[in-house]
């Protein structure tokens, strides 16, 4: 282990000294390979007291650290991370070997009270859940020495003194008492746990210390009694499955408060138990693992009268067999007095009987307890189904290392190559296993790549026949469906992302009696209104299905057309919500369909809503391909659309006379491509036209993207003339994006003159309406709106309001998954950092975003460029800026960057640079506490009379840019 914090810290190869360094190390630890935020870790490095300047203080201490343990923590945007896989770390090795039933192994790793006994509070939880698995672990190794002959007496009255609550050591001691020969002590033992319980808790011994007690008075200890298969490889990832099992079952004539203190952290599961469960069925679609969950539930089950596995799918005959067997008189009068469990498994073709023998049973033998296995419920009274689901990514992942390193021991997985196995896998354990088997002949690049042929993955030479593939694990399902059902689950793989029953009945004309019958089938899923299929199965059944493919794609393009209205009211962000959720369909329907540019008209609108200019770009370019340079007669509109956003091409007469929202929001997406020639008079013009137009959403959208317009590339003091009828336009709409874009806009209005305080006054107002749009993940608007505030906030010195709006824009950035909008707010860090005193730390982000492959606006890189300037050599971030915005017509962002080149110039150069920043702004004097100190160090080297020559000289040179770059 490279890392090492069960025990005093251990670092290979390290000597760390420092209670709060090692604290950090230890913190960081607890989180491997994963970012721990500055906030998280300031929090908890100091808690209750952090220092006078916190993020300096933590900037120093991740310093000594380095120094002390280098090349293990990495640098994050966000914070810091311990840049080691997991199983480098012994706690992480610790729990999963424990997890897995190793405790010998586990036990090996632990040198002392975990996180080297450090007292944060921050500490505290993982340090007492570690020490819980360290005694499960330990009550495990010391049952399996007693199992195997091992004197353990000493050893646990040495635990029970310390622990002397803790019922599982009590009952170790008895039975090891017992073993020894001395039963009276182990009585005594009994008596003594059972007097404390009932003193200091005011509860009985459960049922571990009973049926230990009942042991010593027979003087013996029982021998298991089982035909359960011996364990061959470990289990992974269901151990708050087999907790919940095993919770329904003790729950039978036990305390169910008394349940909860053992099962800690499954609270919830217990309060839902209800009394007397003798009937659990394991529900879950093909090779999710149903058969060994229910092995390793039933193995952790203390039943005197045995546990016993009825397997039905091998058997031949099994049919007739069942009721012959089971219901033999003699048998029901064997097990009458008796409290044995059965594991009923692969009830699935067996259905109807399987029921009723089941059914029977529990009703001739009260004792009687049932672990079913089946693809659907046995459907019978007193039946309690726990559905057996594929693994979440974090247990899948360690189910896929575990088995390729049985598969080839020198292969160490990469984890992201891992996590994209298992999820398109499913999270299906036996796909998983196959995929791993492979690992053995093939890399895992090439492995990725046969992820599509996985129905042909093949398991080993004793595997049943039906689970030696994948696509035999879906074959023993297909088989027992009605020709009905099997129509409709092809029909299904249409679908992406899930549909409505409404959807399916409109596309598949399927009923929600044969939807129920798949879905109890385990083939399809339900979750909330949604149905859902796994990506396996529909790899399956996917065939040739054109007609349900177009009317796939009618639906959708009909669903789009419905929601379009509705995006222009109160009712937007609940519209956008419908979209979202059903994107995948969506998408899938414009592939597929015969009229692509009928589905991609509505779309557009929702897209640009969202800045999602590379989905506008792909899609149009697509539809393009699809249709051809000539507009089919009624798709004019959608057709000239596309033609700008993939082509470039000027708007056609159809996008130019239009009152669509798309068109009208075509000049903001002309914006972010490229503008097209004209484009003020083309926007003033649209503004003009559609001035009486009856819709008052349509008339305000008009006014807002003119002022936009005018704002760019026109003249940018008449913006608010137009900005402020349309905020006032879109409020009675209720339009939440179109009232965020002009908050927006008039925000950087106010900017531009130098008002930062009514700037920032009019970036706050939309905080609402940017909240509602954060929770659809919308990326532009909410990030937009954070990352203005903390720019206005810094800019007015309010640097730690800007901290925190900032990191908030950084989780909004990081779930768009957009690089140029991480990119984004990397900038703005960077920038907070120069202004917190770290010019280092700016650079270094301001590196990072320039080094990333984005399809950034040229504005965007130049303003980059020139906060690079303010903390690095200035000469070439400087000219790389000016040659950006040479030939950009984007009037505020040169003032912006000619402003910023000033500063590293002569103050000659310097004023003739303001005044041309002036002509571009449209004003005459700016406010900005920047600017305005930057014309005072001017006009002070050069007096009075030569700083405004130098004004006017700015003013009235063509293209300052040049100027600047050709001057030294």
């Amino acid at each position: 282990m490279r890392i090492g914090i069960l025990g005093p810290l251990q670092i290979a190869g390290a000597a760390v000294g420092g209670a709060r360094v090692r604290a950090l190390l230890i913190r960081l630890a607890l989180d491997p390979g994963r970012v721990v935020t500055n906030d998280r870790l300031i929090d908890d490095l100091w808690p209750g007291e952090p220092p006078e300047h916190p993020m300096a203080a933590l900037q120093s201490l991740v310093s000594r650290a380095r120094r002390e343990a280098p090349g293990l923590i990495s640098s994050h945007p966000s914070g810091y991370l311990l840049d080691v896989p997991a199983d480098e770390v012994d706690a992480w090795a610790f729990e999963r070997l424990a997890r897995a039933g190793d405790a010998h192994a586990a036990l090996a790793l632990w040198r002392g009270p975990a996180l080297g006994g450090i007292d944060l509070p921050f500490a505290l939880a993982p340090a007492a859940r570690l020490e819980e698995l360290r005694l499960a672990a330990l009550a495990s190794r010391i049952a399996a020495d007693l199992t195997a002959g091992g004197d353990v007496v000493a050893e646990l009255e040495e635990l029970v003194a310390e622990h002397r609550l803790r019922e599982p050591f009590h009952a170790l001691l008895m039975r090891a008492m017992v073993a020894d020969g001395r039963r009276g002590q182990a009585l005594e033992v009994f008596e003594r746990i059972r007097a404390r319980l009932a003193d200091e808790l005011g509860v009985d011994p459960g049922a571990e210390l009973r049926e230990a007690h009942l042991a010593a008075l027979r003087d013996e200890e029982p021998e298991p009694r089982s035909n359960l298969p011996a364990r061959l490889t470990s289990f992974v990832g269901r151990s708050d499955d087999v907790a919940r099992i095993r919770a329904l079952f003790v729950g039978h004539g036990d305390d169910v408060a008394r349940i909860r203190t053992r099962f800690v952290g499954r609270g919830d599961d217990v309060d839902r138990i209800p009394a007397g469960v003798r009937l659990i069925t394991l529900v879950g679609p093909g090779g999710a693992g149903k058969t060994r969950l229910a092995v390793e539930a039933a193995a952790t089950l203390r039943v005197p009268d045995g546990v016993w596995l009825v397997e039905l799918a091998p058997a031949a005959g099994v049919r007739a067999a069942l009721e012959a067997v089971f219901k033999t008189s003699d048998l029901v009068r064997a097990l009458r007095g008796t409290s044995p469990v059965i594991v009923l498994d692969n009830c699935e073709h067996l259905i109807d009987e399987a029921a009723r023998v089941a059914q029977w049973l529990l009703g001739e033998v009260a004792g009687l307890r049932v672990i079913a296995t089946s693809r659907e419920p046995l459907n019978i009274p007193g039946e309690t189904l726990h559905p057996v689901l594929p693994l979440a990514e974090e247990p899948a992942v360690e189910l896929l290392r575990d088995r390729a390193a049985a598969a080839r021991p020198d292969l160490s997985p990469d984890p992201a190559e891992a996590a994209r196995i298992c999820r398109e896998l499913d999270g299906i354990p036996l796909a998983i296993e196959l995929a791993a088997a492979r690992l053995r002949t093939m890399p895992m690049s090439v492995l990725v790549e046969q992820l599509g042929d996985r129905l042909g993955f093949r398991g080993s030479r004793t595997s049943e026949p039906r689970h030696r593939t994948l696509r035999a694990v879906i074959d023993w399902s297909w088989d027992l469906l009605s020709p009905e059902e099997r129509e409709l689950l092809r029909g299904l793989s249409v679908f992406s992302g899930g549909a409505t029953a409404e959807a399916i009945g409109r596309v598949c004309g399927g009923d929600l009696d044969l939807l129920s019958s798949l879905v109890d089938k385990s083939l399809i899923a339900l979750s909330g209104d949604r149905y859902t299929m796994l990506e396996t199965i529909r790899q399956y059944v996917t065939g040739d299905l054109p007609e349900i493919r177009q009317a796939h794609a009618r639906y959708y393009a009909e669903l789009a057309e419905a929601a379009e209205p509705h995006l222009r009211t109160g009712e937007q962000v609940r519209w956008l919500a419908v979209l979202d959720t059903e994107q995948g369909n969506l998408d899938a329907a414009f592939r597929h369909s015969d009229d692509p540019l009928r589905i991609i008209l509505p779309r557009m609108w929702p897209w640009i809503m969202r800045g999602r200019r590379h989905e506008v770009i792909a899609n149009a370019t697509a539809a393009l391909r699809t249709v051809g340079d000539v507009p089919p007669e009624g798709r004019e509109l959608a057709h000239g659309l596309c033609m700008m956003a993939a082509m470039g091409a000027e708007p056609s007469r159809a996008v130019r006379e239009s009152d669509h929202p798309a068109a009208l929001h075509s000049w903001a997406m002309g914006i972010a491509m490229g503008p097209p020639r004209d484009v003020v008079a083309l926007t003033e013009a649209a503004a003009q036209r559609l001035g009486d137009h009856p819709d008052t959403w349509t008339r305000s959208t008009a006014l807002l993207v003119a002022g936009i317009v005018r704002f760019e590339y026109g003249a940018v003091h008449g913006a608010e003339s137009l900005l402020e009828p349309a905020l006032d336009g879109l409020r009675r709409t209720g339009d939440r994006w179109g009232q965020w874009a002009a908050y927006f806009w008039l925000s950087l209005a106010a900017e531009n003159r130098g008002d930062f305080a009514r700037a920032l006054a009019l970036a706050k107002e939309p905080e609402p309406i940017a909240t509602e749009l954060s929770g659809l993940g919308a990326p532009l608007g909410p990030m937009m709106f954070l990352l203005r505030l903390s720019q206005l906030m810094m800019r007015t010195g309010d640097h730690a309001g800007a901290a925190t709006t900032l990191e908030r824009a950084w989780q909004a950035a990081l779930r768009s998954e957009d690089a140029l909008t991480i990119a984004r707010v990397t900038h703005a860090r960077a920038e907070l950092a120069r202004r917190s005193g770290d010019p280092g730390e700016a650079a270094r982000l301001l590196r990072g975003a320039l080094g990333m492959d984005i399809d950034a606006p040229p504005q965007f890189r130049a303003f980059m460029n020139v906060e690079l300037a303010r903390v690095a050599e200035p000469a070439e971030p400087s000219r790389r800026a000016l040659e950006l915005m040479a030939t950009c017509e984007d009037r505020t962002a040169r003032a912006t960057v000619l402003e910023g080149v000033a500063e590293h110039r002569d103050p000659l150069m310097a004023a003739e640079l303001l005044g041309a920043a002036r002509v571009l702004r449209g004003i005459t004097e700016s406010a900005d506490p920047f600017v305005v100190a930057l014309a005072g160090r001017c006009r002070a080297a050069l007096g009075d009379e030569r700083y405004a020559e130098a004004l006017v000289r700015g003013a009235a040179i063509a293209n300052p840019e040049r100027h600047a770059l050709s001057s030294p």
